[in-house]
């Protein structure tokens, strides 16, 4: 059965009506879910092994039997640990029901039917009792609903439920309790995405520097963390300026409350600078006694960095403080942690005297400014790039005269206050500023004469930058609205950028395969079925589909050249015709063709650049920078993820890339040489 699915296509802009197979939203979500990166992550795996046979030995210990609650139980794994580790019996709760059906047959395929009963719902609606989904109340509670934020997954109000309704007071649980760490740092990096920092304008012999309103500097931003892979940012990037603390902990063997609440912890600086940042992280002890321990603490944290379990599924957290707020070595302040159900925001005090314990709860900071609404925290970042800034404003003013009269087709974008600086006549935007620049809401197919005062657009300008785009080619939207005004434009038309380059390259990457690999086996258990479920999602449609990902944080080996195997000339309307490319690239390294990465290039002027993708090489290795603020789109070979591949690497990798104009859609393939 087929059905209609309406969609804003993000490169052409037009509103689409597409026929889907009625499964499309269920494969997409097992295609794009992180249960192959979670049974990789081998620290985690083998400490809640050990945690549930602890468990199940003192429960055995007591002379009771060990019953199981397993909240969340994904493919079955850590119920088959526990009857493996001798429990009576287990029950498997699982919300999500084509999960909850692949748990049924690979519990089934292990032998373990008789002792495991799987339960599709939500755990707050299982019942307990004779007619119920359990038999009994559980004494041992097992569950993995944590996120990188540790509650954001609804951890709290589960737990909370199942210790009222679900399990035995004084029951074992694993984990048996989490801590939650923050660590306040200085960081002109982190800062920069979330505050907008002046831009300088070098004009000619004349400086000038463009400053944003108050309401902007003085806005707390938005509450939600900034999860990443804390690993990548280097030690030079931010200084710390306090000890690690704990700012809480949870007991999950006995009664959970979730209402929101607040906790304080003293800071005294061991380094005076601009607190601005908090750097979170937890960890659990899978045993009362805190020997089995899974931390997610980064890697200056740890004793060795050798100690450093790659993960994806949780990360390290980032917070961003409602102001910054200069600190001195020694002296005493406060750090609150303010939670609710699933999330948590920080405030810092310098005193804490009578009244400010009264200031018992804040609620979380709401954007006030629109900036963080409209741009997420790598555009932040991306529009503090004075070097990237700078690009563009050499470009501007090798295009821009006197009587300019421009037109930016960009999202939330800083150039039309660029070209005024610079010195163009007038501004038209599609989108704010000053007298000389006028801002157009509509689209640019709607653009009329009188919308532009009856002028010709001499110079169309954009970064191009559109909200709704994705992977790197979405943003050629901006060749569907320049076709969209070529009416108003005149014929020297000026255009910025001037073209656009795609770019691919073969990579090996040291982690971030896993997230496509299969599992086989888990700790012994065969999970074979969960990898049949996850190939047959992706083969549905993503795995002819390239994916967005930021590389900076997921570290890779080039095996290939850069190789530009695309044009797109924005000085011409959208081509008529499918644009098609092959051909191939050499292998100049040794290594795992795990897959290739693609990215656009802007040539803003004929010797102007600017990358979404590839930074640089850095050395003969093949080790890659990536630019920070774009996600690159990668298309993973399956034959690479394979646990068993053959042993002859390939010499080279053919592709074919296919350029459909009537729907924006980029299509490709690739295939090995030996």
């Amino acid at each position: 059965m087929k059905v209609f699915c309406g969609r804003a296509n993000p490169t052409t802009g037009s509103v689409e009506w597409l026929e889907e197979d009625e499964n499309y939203d269920y494969h997409q979500e097992i295609a794009r879910s992180c249960y192959a990166d979670m049974l990789h992550d081998k620290d985690r795996n083998v400490k809640y092994y050990q945690g549930i046979r602890a468990a199940v030995s003192r429960v055995k210990g007591r002379g009771e039997k060990a019953i199981v609650l397993d909240i969340g139980t994904g493919t079955g794994l850590l119920s088959m640990m526990a009857v493996t580790a001798g429990a009576d019996f287990c029950y498997a709760i699982e919300v999500f029901t084509p999960m909850a059906i692949a748990a049924v047959k690979i519990v089934e395929k292990n032998g373990f039917s008789g002792k495991i009963k799987v339960i599709n719902k939500h755990s707050t609606e299982v019942t307990v009792g004779p007619d119920g989904d359990m038999q009994c109340h559980a004494n041992i509670l097992i569950t993995e609903l944590f996120d990188t934020e540790l509650i954001g997954e609804g951890a709290l109000p589960s737990y909370e439920h199942a210790h009222k309704y679900l399990v035995q007071e004084g029951c074992e649980a694993v984990p048996h309790r989490a801590r939650v760490y923050a660590q306040l740092v200085e960081s002109k990096r982190m800062w920069s995405w979330n505050k907008l920092f002046p831009i300088h304008v070098q004009a000619e012999d004349d400086e000038k520097i463009i400053v944003f309103p108050s309401e902007i500097e003085n806005c707390p931003g938005v509450p939600s963390v900034y999860d990443i892979q804390l690993n990548q940012v280097p030690r030079s990037d931010f200084t710390i300026l306090s000890d690690v603390v704990t700012m809480f902990s949870v007991d999950f063997s006995k009664q959970v409350n979730s209402s929101s609440t607040y906790y304080t912890a003293n800071l005294e600086p061991i380094k005076s600078g601009m607190a601005q940042v908090i750097l979170s992280w937890w960890d659990v002890d899978m045993d009362p006694s805190g020997m089995i321990k899974c931390t997610m603490a980064p890697y200056w944290v740890q004793p060795t960095s050798n100690d450093v379990q790659w993960r994806d599924h949780w990360m390290q957290c980032v917070y961003f403080l409602p102001n910054e707020e200069p600190v001195l070595q020694g002296e005493n302040v406060y750090l609150t942690a303010y939670r609710d159900e699933y999330s948590v925001w920080y405030k810092l005090q310098k005193a804490r005297n009578e009244e400010d314990k009264k200031d018992a709860y804040v609620g979380s900071p709401l954007c006030s400014c629109q900036a963080h609404l409209l741009w997420n925290r790598p555009r932040f970042g991306e529009l503090n790039d004075q070097n990237r800034t700078n690009q563009y404003i050499q470009a501007l003013m090798t295009v821009l005269e006197k009587d300019s009269i421009c037109l930016c087709i960009s999202d939330g974008s800083l150039l039309p206050l660029l070209a005024h600086y610079l010195g163009a006549e007038q501004i038209f935007k599609a989108n704010h500023v000053g007298d000389k620049i006028k801002i157009i809401e509509k689209r640019p197919e709607l653009l009329t004469a009188s919308d532009l005062e009856d002028k010709k657009v001499s110079v169309l300008i954009g970064e191009p930058f559109f909200t709704t785009s994705l992977l790197p080619w979405h943003n050629l939207y901006f060749l569907y609205a320049r076709t969209a005004v070529a009416a108003h434009l005149s014929d020297g038309v000026t255009v910025l950028p001037q073209s656009a380059s795609l770019y691919m390259m073969v990579v090996e990457f040291k982690d971030f395969w896993r997230i496509r690999s299969p599992c086989g086996t888990c700790e012994g258990f065969d999970v074979h079925i969960m990898d049949d479920m996850i190939k047959n999602s992706l083969n549905f449609r993503e795995s002819k589909e390239a994916e967005p990902h930021p590389l900076w944080e997921y570290p890779c080996k080039s095996l290939s050249d850069p190789q530009e195997v695309m044009k797109f000339d924005f000085r011409l309307t959208v081509p008529q015709q499918t644009l098609s490319t092959d051909g191939s690239v050499n292998l100049l390294r040794t290594g795992k063709s795990h897959g290739a990465v693609l990215w656009m290039e802007y040539h803003l002027t004929a010797d102007i650049s600017v990358s979404t993708g590839l930074v640089q090489i850095s050395d003969e290795k093949g080790n890659c920078k990536w630019n920070p603020h774009c996600k690159q789109a990668v298309y993973f070979f399956s034959s690479a993820l394979e646990p068993e591949t053959p042993t002859d690497l390939p010499s080279a990798i053919t592709y074919a890339i296919n350029f459909n104009p009537k729907t924006g859609e980029i299509a490709m393939s690739f295939k090995s040489l030996s």
